[in-house]
């Protein structure tokens, strides 16, 4: 009996403790951290951080506008310098005269008088153009020519270069043509818009410094001897074609002569 009321008596007393009769522990029942007080910890943070960015972008906005500005104005100016020195170019060419022509029946003559000077007798080859370089001279006023041709004719034509003359020698230079096509019973091309007969088949190569005198034309060489002048439109270089592009088969004789008068 003395057991069971002391075991009693102990049941009662631990039913009656709590936790608040241990000062040294704490009791966590629904004790947890408010989210309130992280929230205005870290998110508003974050957010006066997402707010300074537009700021921020626009402040770079004027400084990339300000780089900006110079380099779009760059085109421009390469525009007006390149459209200036175009018309510089273009007001340099002096007014042309027309060239003076004739023909003569003394081939004989000619001929018998060229063969014995130099360089007067050349051939030039089928597919070729040979240029003659004549640049202007202070103690003449006009270039003259005269040429023949021994059975076929040849183009002529006359071109002037107002570029700044680099020397007073008379210089040849021939030029090979990429035309040579293989045509059967054909010794000659027949003739066609861009043909020398029709006076377009040369031209200055679109320089804005070379002015045309005579087209080339396919001359009657053969049958008479074929002359003219030009006089001095100013300082420059007189290119006077001989031109046999045009034939496929013929090499031609050619006979000429070149001089300045006053």
């Amino acid at each position: 009996m003395e057991q069971l009321d002391s075991s009693s008596e102990l049941q009662s007393r631990l039913s009656s403790l709590s936790f608040s009769s241990f000062p040294g522990i704490t009791s966590h029942q629904g004790d947890t951290a408010p989210p309130d007080r992280l929230q205005s910890t870290d998110l508003s943070t974050g957010a006066r951080l997402v707010d300074r960015q537009p700021e921020m972008e626009s402040r770079e906005e004027p400084s990339q506008a300000v780089a900006e500005g110079p380099a779009e104005k760059a085109p421009e100016q390469t525009r007006t310098s390149s459209s200036l020195s175009t018309s510089e170019v273009k007001a340099e060419m002096p007014p042309l005269k027309p060239a003076t022509t004739w023909t003569s029946a003394a081939m004989k003559e000619l001929k018998a008088r060229l063969r014995v000077e130099k360089d007067a007798v050349v051939t030039v080859y089928r597919g070729d153009i040979m240029t003659v370089h004549v640049p202007t001279v202070p103690e003449a006023k006009k270039v003259c020519w005269e040429f023949s041709t021994d059975g076929y004719d040849i183009g002529f034509g006359v071109y002037f270069d107002c570029s700044p003359v680099t020397s007073r020698s008379i210089t040849v230079h021939v030029s090979e043509s990429s035309d040579d096509e293989d045509e059967e019973d054909e010794l000659e091309v027949p003739a066609s818009n861009g043909d020398v007969e029709k006076g377009s088949k040369t031209s200055s190569g679109g320089s804005s410094s070379v002015a045309e005198i005579l087209p080339v034309y396919r001359q009657d060489s053969h049958m008479a001897v074929c002359g003219g002048s030009h006089e001095f439109a100013g300082d420059g270089t007189y290119l006077l074609k001989f031109d046999n592009s045009y034939s496929l088969w013929r090499n031609k004789t050619l006979y000429y002569r070149v001089h300045y008068s006053a």
